[in-house]
């Protein structure tokens, strides 16, 4: 099974979404939204941006 991305309703009503890896380990989990549309903004930026992301490992 591929990655895929949920997109929930949390308890206070907002959205937000969690990146699953194919085996369903949750890799990812987003803010909360207010709005739906603004969750899936978030899921489109991370698709967009997040392929050349570099590491900056900031441990001492």
């Amino acid at each position: 099974m591929a990655a895929k991305f949920e997109l929930y309703e949390d308890k206070s009503g907002g959205y937000r979404f969690r990146l699953k890896a194919g085996n369903g380990e949750v890799i990812a989990s987003s803010e909360s939204y207010q709005t739906k549309a603004g969750a899936l903004n978030g899921i489109e930026s991370i698709k967009t941006n997040a392929p050349g992301a570099n590491v900056d490992d900031q441990t001492s």
